[in-house]
């Protein structure tokens, strides 16, 4: 059984039932479920004014539990990044507290490995994932599991059947990345990663390929591509092509981008806003490798 910390540092949480839900499976599972004071709060879109989502990371921080697992995602951890308590974050996080979340999370993840160089968990949140109707997705439960339990060790992935699959072998390189959007409104500001030599992974959700390719461009522009090792996509969702992209679609910004890099850029990862997605520590060295259209994702006991 395992101490969880159900905390709200972004939107408001809107989908009360998907919460309820979410509360009920944890605790039907065994674990000790905390659900921090103001994880329903609401105030204009935020789940809280600032100081009410600074003061539940605080309280998260403090909890003892195993994993502080974020609501929701949304919008609102870049109001907050120049208040956080990366101190008492890096203490809980040195105690054993793993903090998971997604989406607009990445602020909250990138900011705290940029400022203390600790691991977080690119992960479920509790009404995405834990609070669906019918039962969550197998593998996210399996690799939540093995985080609870210490066991994981990595993540693997058929490759898409696109054209010849490419040899790639990727030693000893920082894993980071998240939210595409989130991740490029960071660029220039002084929780944006200065990673050189790693392998970056992106998901997105709701932004069509001409965006994706916008905020790419400005990644490549910025000379922070480049620096990688590799580049991993994760999975792309909920946008809508339009008849006058007349044949451009997200596989034309991919493959713009591979003509543009001499690094490997891997596709189909098993994670975004999906119910399938893997669990992937944010700061941590890891190995990436593919045999045939079998990719590898390694990083060993953490």
């Amino acid at each position: 059984m395992s101490h969880i910390y159900i905390f709200s540092p972004s939107s408001a949480v809107r989908d009360k039932a998907a919460f309820k839900r979410g509360i009920q499976r944890l605790k039907a599972l065994g674990h000790e479920v905390e659900i921090d004071a103001d994880a329903l709060s609401s105030f204009t879109r935020f789940a809280g004014d600032d100081q009410t989502r600074l003061n539940a990371i605080a309280r998260a921080s403090a909890s003892g539990a195993d994993v502080a697992m974020i609501s929701r995602g949304g919008y609102g951890l870049t109001r907050l990044l120049t208040q956080l308590p990366y101190k008492a974050i890096a203490k809980a996080i040195d105690k054993g507290t793993q903090f998971v979340g997604l989406s607009d999370f990445t602020a909250f993840q990138l900011a705290v490995y940029t400022k203390t160089q600790r691991v977080t968990w690119q992960g479920p949140a509790l009404g995405e994932d834990f609070g669906v109707e019918g039962d969550p997705d197998d593998i996210m439960h399996a690799c939540f599991d093995d985080l609870l339990l210490e066991q994981g060790e990595g993540a693997g992935w058929r490759l898409p059947k696109e054209g010849e699959p490419p040899s790639v072998k990727v030693n000893h390189a920082v894993l980071w990345g998240g939210n595409l959007a989130v991740l490029t409104s960071l660029l220039g500001t002084p929780y944006f990663p200065q990673v050189k030599g790693g392998v970056l992974f992106l998901e997105d959700v709701g932004e069509h390929p001409y965006k994706i390719e916008r905020m790419l461009t400005q990644l490549f522009n910025a000379g922070v591509l480049k620096q990688q090792k590799a580049i991993v996509f994760g999975q792309f969702t909920a946008y809508k092509l339009a008849p006058h992209d007349r044949g451009f679609k997200l596989q034309t910004v991919i493959e713009r981008l591979r003509s543009q890099l001499k690094i490997p850029v891997l596709t189909g990862l098993p994670f975004g806003h999906v119910r399938t997605k893997v669990l992937l520590p944010v700061g941590a060295p890891v190995d990436l490798a593919t045999e045939g259209r079998d990719a590898f994702l390694v990083w060993g006991h953490i």
